[in-house]
């Protein structure tokens, strides 16, 4: 790998650093909009009532475990992040399913990291999320250093993209010998009681954690975990009614790109403060969305549990609310009532004319289905 020269080094190569530096002049007035909105959320949400405040913290850290892995290229079943969530929150809700240890294992650190947010940070702390996170030892294919930091073993941990042959290096974290030190300094400043605000703070770690890129893999993850934690911090509560991960997702190469300019840039990270917090304003303004969507449901259940002729047709428009992927059909109707394509099309009939249901236009080969007036894309 080609050395960045002394001119243009990357960021932990500064004698300064992690001495951060940044220009509050068009942060303060971008700052107090979003904790005037954070209290806005909180408020709205307070106001649901406790079922409701159940059903949107389920739904926004169901969508904060499956944005956060869809960042890094990894797929979960929605199904089972969501049951897996709910029997650790305790929560009664028809439908559950059994989940993999993969997945219990993301939502464990999520909850550790969101219901547990006043406890310190540590190094053991950290090792437990990552044997979590890999509960076999591998990744993918690959065996890794779990539960530790990595040891360079195999060479510089680098951040690559490109075919093999002709790789392109994004990002050379610190070498692992530095790292005892290094997460030390990192735990004493997370959790030592500064006059800095919390959000701010947020911003600060999740650029220092994955700088410092301590472990083999996951450091994506374990990032925005801690993120998520020092929100709660700053909200003061674990429950959640808005996710960082899913607006990163979104925005997930302008996240990539701004990370790798900062991370070869000096120790005035304006430009990542910025575009963190306007990414954590966005979040804020879609639980609106989220707020619209837990309302639906539970006036829906209100409205039409007692409407419906089979538990074929609460199955399924169960998963139409929680977030169906793709175009609802007679046939995968009939795959997920375990039943013909004949009595999946009298089910969805039956609820066209109860005005549950609607034929979706432009169906091309096969007709598809939705909810009727739901307030979501």
């Amino acid at each position: 790998m080609r050395r960045l020269n002394k001119y243009n080094r990357y960021i932990h190569e500064y004698p300064d650093w992690p001495q951060f530096k940044w220009d509050d002049t068009g942060l303060i007035p971008l700052l107090t909009s979003v904790r005037n909105l954070q209290g806005r959320v909180i408020g709205k949400m307070g106001a649901l009532g406790f079922e409701l405040q159940n059903q949107a913290n389920l739904e926004v850290l169901t969508q904060d475990v499956l944005k956060s892995n869809e960042i890094e290229g990894e797929i979960l079943d929605q199904g089972q992040v969501r049951s897996s969530l709910a029997r650790r929150l305790g929560l009664n809700i028809p439908g559950l399913v059994y989940s993999d240890r993969n997945v219990d294992g993301v939502v464990e650190m999520m909850i550790d990291a969101t219901w547990n947010f006043d406890r310190p940070l540590t190094k053991e702390r950290l090792y437990s999320w990552h044997n979590a996170l890999f509960p076999t030892g591998y990744s993918g294919l690959y065996r890794i250093i779990v539960g530790s930091w990595r040891d360079d073993s195999t060479g510089p941990m680098q951040v690559v993209s490109g075919p093999m042959g002709k790789e392109k290096v994004h990002y050379q974290a610190p070498a692992a010998r530095s790292l005892d030190k290094q997460m030390d300094v990192f735990f004493g400043w997370i959790n030592d009681d500064q006059p800095i605000d919390l959000v701010v703070k947020a911003a600060l770690a999740h650029l220092w954690f994955v700088t410092l890129h301590p472990f083999e893999d996951g450091n994506g993850r374990i990032a925005r975990a801690i993120t998520d934690m020092i929100l709660a911090r700053s909200d003061n509560q674990s429950t959640r009614f808005y996710s960082m991960s899913s607006q990163i997702r979104d925005e997930r190469n302008q996240y990539y790109n701004i990370l790798e300019e900062t991370q070869k840039g000096g120790l005035n990270i304006t430009a990542w403060m910025e575009w963190f917090l306007n990414c954590l304003k966005k979040a804020l303004k879609s639980s609106d969305d989220l707020l619209s969507k837990v309302i639906f449901k539970h006036e829906f259940w209100i409205k039409n549990a007692s409407r419906l002729d089979n538990p074929r047709q609460k199955k399924v428009l169960n998963k139409l609310l929680d977030g169906f992927e793709g175009k609802l059909t007679t046939s995968k109707w009939a795959r997920i009532g375990k039943c013909s394509q004949d009595t999946a099309l009298r089910d969805i009939q039956d609820l066209i004319e109860k005005e549950i249901l609607c034929k979706l236009t432009g169906g091309g080969r096969s007709t598809g289905y939705d909810l009727k007036n739901k307030p979501w894309d």
